[in-house]
């Protein structure tokens, strides 16, 4: 019985206390019951699982110290999920939590809210809505929180995080106009302060309004609690000031990063210590000072993770105090930690390569802007600035290797018989000393290939002095011996054992043979090539081969001239290309351009006698030129030259568009003829070619399409000559597809040439007859065929039969006169008529149907 009323008694306090836990009541025992289970088990759980998601965020994250640091350390995905789906299991949690405390623990009775903690499970719900990048959603939930709960203690941190929400959805200039209501309207805390400001100065940033933002940031970086923010505030502040010219300010800013020290994240340590090394004045500073601090730096074990950016750095401080050699030393020591961030790695590879380009080892700069390439994104700005620069640097490649070459062999050729002797003679004689010594290393190997022996296993050698120990002195290690003698032998060959032995007179070629380079010589069957008449006898002799090479050789100067002058802008070496092209006797038809070319250079230059040398040369020596009168008048050359290429290419153009193939190819021809070896002259050939496809079809356009690329293979318009030719090869097809399996479709009156006025009328009809009936679908078009053959074509058709029935259509026509056609239409598909005048193939199509 006691045990049945226990048990009864017990059942009856658990069944009142549950009653007084209900959500539908409003007691002291179910709002404190239901806001300490929300406060410190729900909403605890969501908000642990919610910082661990943060930190996954900013682990993730690689901050760009090369731009503008966000406010928030958090990469925006791009990847697409389902309304299911979520990119962080921990935000998932975070947000089931919040969406628990308020179904389970929500006392919504009458319309309030008893409970005083569901404010914080929405504001908790918004903000994982938020790091799970549902901005949308996010949003919905800090709104709720502003309409429903006016009075809660949350409400600014609500206003905050939906402003910076409003900011991820590019909603920038809302967030600015409610932020600064905010900041006028409440007193804020300090942290919600420094949070309001912070986001307030990313909306300005995001804006360009960077005075702004700086006024922000800096509020933000005085109110922050939180060590780590303060850090990158100053960061982002330094780098304001940066942006707007304010060195010293900057530095000051990052000097406050520093004295942080171990209060932050060691990455801001080095960042700001990077930043302000960036900033050094290497006119004023004190450059001892600056590199013990580098060095100081580089030495410190708690930077190894931040050598990359350290040894970066000491090269740039190597560059600009003029020791190149140490600042490549350096370059190539960042390169070789394999730095993350691959902004550093394209930097320093681009810096290289310039390098390289500047002192002429032009191979090594293309490989170093390829791997530039590899470190950028594709397609971005700086990618294709690159990518043009490493496609010009191929015609810089190309142009030098001729240019050297050719000067090279006309340098023999100038020689005397005596000198080419005396030269040749010497360069064989090196060849010999080469050989000699690679058959010295390789006799040196076959003689110390059976010394060698496994040093592990060393054998067993009685002491003569104690017979029952093992031997002790190396001598008597037939092991140690063997690697003495190979170590010996290494070094100093073989020697006669004779006092004086070291000198390297008593050297004998380190073999005991004196003949072993005649034998290698002979074995290699190379004698030949050992002789100087054998080089003697391979230079030219032929006048018209040294007259190519001289033509070659002239041609590159001035293409290297050009290239360097309106490519990369390196002036002086383009003036030095150009000046060696005019002490080289060249053809008459470079001579002109060249000197109009170093008048400009020089006047880039500001060499004001050069240029008045060279304008007085082409007034005087040229008058009736086209460079002399732009000499005389550039300002009324520069509005009315009719004769410049430029406006030539320009009205030829023009042809294209109107269909006149022939005069185009006629143009052409003759501009193409007077402005040789000008850049040009490949534009003119190419708009040719592609009215010879106009014209002749597919055959004649790959040939001259092939023809440019060939002539012109290292031009941009000889580059896309070639990939034209080879798109054309990859849609060689003459077979014509079925009409039925087309949508659309056209309907062709075929003309004489002759009939040219017949053909505008027939136009003029057809047009307004379509306008009449009302088929706004359909246009009328006049195409070249052939030379001797023009279209009439009506386009917009949906059905095979519709092209077909057009000439009893207009001739039933009440609203006007009947438009009576005699021709009858050829219908065909839209895929059919491309072929049709690619291939010139009507007839094939016309026998085909």
């Amino acid at each position: 019985m006691k045990l049945a009323l226990k048990s009864i008694i017990i059942a009856g306090v658990i069944t009142i206390a549950f009653q007084s836990c209900s959500r539908k009541k409003d007691n002291f025992v179910s709002r404190n019951y239901h806001a300490l289970n929300t406060k410190y088990n729900t909403l605890f759980n969501g908000y642990q699982a919610l910082e661990k998601g943060r930190d996954e965020l900013n682990n993730s994250y690689e901050d760009n110290y090369w731009e503008l640091l966000p406010i928030e350390r958090m990469q925006i995905s791009e990847d697409i999920f389902l309304p299911s789906e979520s990119k962080n299991e921990n935000f998932s949690r975070a947000e089931e939590k919040a969406v628990k405390a308020i179904q389970k623990h929500g006392m919504n009775i009458n319309g309030k809210e008893k409970n005083p903690q569901i404010d914080e499970a929405y504001l908790l719900l918004g903000k994982a809505r938020y790091f799970d990048q549902r901005f949308i959603p996010a949003l919905e939930a800090f709104n709720y929180i502003l309409y429903k709960y006016p009075t809660s203690d949350k409400i600014n941190q609500a206003k905050i995080w939906r402003e910076k929400t409003n900011i991820r959805l590019e909603n920038d200039e809302v967030a600015i106009e409610n932020l600064k209501r905010l900041l006028e309207q409440e007193e804020l805390e300090q942290q919600n302060l420094a949070d309001a400001t912070s986001m307030l100065a990313q909306a300005y940033i995001n804006t360009k309004s960077l005075d702004s933002a700086l006024t922000q940031i800096k509020v933000a970086a005085k109110n922050t609690k939180k060590d780590f923010e303060k850090g990158r505030f100053n960061i982002i502040k330094g780098q304001l000031y940066n942006k707007l010219n304010y060195k010293d300010s900057a530095n000051m800013a990052f000097d406050k990063v520093i004295k942080l020290n171990r209060k932050i994240p060691r990455k801001y340590l080095m960042a700001a210590h990077i930043e302000k090394a960036k900033n050094f004045d290497y006119k004023n500073g004190d450059k001892l000072a600056f590199s013990e601090l580098l060095t100081d730096l580089e030495e410190d074990r708690e930077n190894r993770p931040f050598l990359d950016k350290i040894f970066f750095q000491k090269a740039q401080y190597f560059q600009n105090t003029n020791n190149d050699s140490l600042a490549i030393v350096y370059y190539n020591k960042s390169l070789r930690k394999g730095s993350r961030d691959k902004q550093l790695t394209a930097n320093t590879y681009t810096i290289l390569g310039d390098y390289y380009f500047d002192n002429s080892e032009y191979k090594t700069a293309g490989a170093y802007f390829d791997s530039t390439m590899t470190n950028l994104r594709t397609n971005s700005k700086p990618f294709r600035v690159m990518k043009r620069k490493r496609e010009n640097l191929d015609d810089v490649i190309l142009y030098e290797g001729i240019a050297t070459t050719n000067d090279s062999i006309l340098r023999l050729v100038n020689m005397s018989e005596a000198e080419r002797l005396s030269y040749f003679t010497k360069y064989t004689d090196s060849l010999k000393q080469e050989m000699a010594l690679l058959a010295e290393k390789k006799e040196i190997k076959s003689r110390n290939k059976g010394l060698n022996q496994d040093k592990n296993t060393t054998p067993f050698v009685k002491n003569r002095s104690n017979p029952g120990a093992a031997s002790t002195f190396y001598f008597y290690n037939p092991t140690t011996v063997a690697y003495g003698k190979q170590e010996f032998e290494q070094i100093y060959g073989d020697r006669k054992n004779n006092d004086n032995w070291r000198w390297s007179s008593l050297k004998s070629n380190g073999f005991k043979s004196n003949n072993i380079a005649n034998n290698a010589i002979v074995s290699n069957d190379s004698l030949e090539t050992l002789q100087p008449d054998y080089y003697i006898s391979k230079i030219p002799k032929d006048a018209v081969v040294i007259d190519s090479l001289v033509t070659d050789r002239n041609y590159a100067y001035y293409q290297l001239g050009l290239i360097y002058k309106e490519k990369f802008k390196e002036y002086k070496l383009s003036k030095t290309k150009f000046e060696n092209l005019l002490d080289n006797n060249p053809e008459e038809k470079l001579i002109l351009p060249s000197k109009y070319n170093l008048y400009k250079i020089n006047e880039l230059l500001n060499e004001g006698s050069q240029m008045a040398f060279y304008k007085e040369d082409i007034i005087k020596n040229y008058p009736d030129s086209r460079y002399a009168k732009i000499l005389l008048n550039p300002d009324a050359a520069n509005i009315t030259d009719t004769e410049s290429p430029e406006y030539l290419y320009a009205q030829t153009f023009k042809l294209l568009d109107e269909q006149k193939f022939e005069e185009v190819i006629e143009k052409s021809d003759q501009y193409s003829a007077n402005f040789s070896d000008e850049p040009i002259q490949p534009k003119f050939e190419l708009l040719k070619a592609t009215a010879i496809g106009r014209l002749d079809g597919y055959a004649a356009y790959k040939q001259a399409l092939d023809n440019v690329a060939l002539e012109f293979a290292n031009s941009p318009e000889g580059i896309q000559a070639k990939t034209r030719s080879n798109q054309l090869v990859q849609l060689n097809d003459t077979t014509f597809v079925n009409n039925e399996a087309s949508k659309n479709y056209k309907a062709i009156y075929v003309f004489n040439a002759s009939e040219l006025n017949q053909i505008d009328d027939f136009t003029k009809r057809l047009t307004e007859a379509i306008e009449k009936a009302n088929y706004r679908e359909l246009t009328v078009s006049k195409d070249l065929y052939d030379r001797n053959t023009w279209f009439v074509v009506v386009h917009g058709f949906k059905n095979i039969q519709n092209p077909k029935g057009l000439t009893d259509l207009f001739g039933q026509l009440k609203s006007t006169k009947p438009f009576k056609i005699k021709r009858q239409p050829i219908a065909v598909s839209s895929e059919n008529y491309q072929k049709i005048q690619i291939y010139k193939s009507l007839n094939s199509y016309l026998n085909l149907k």
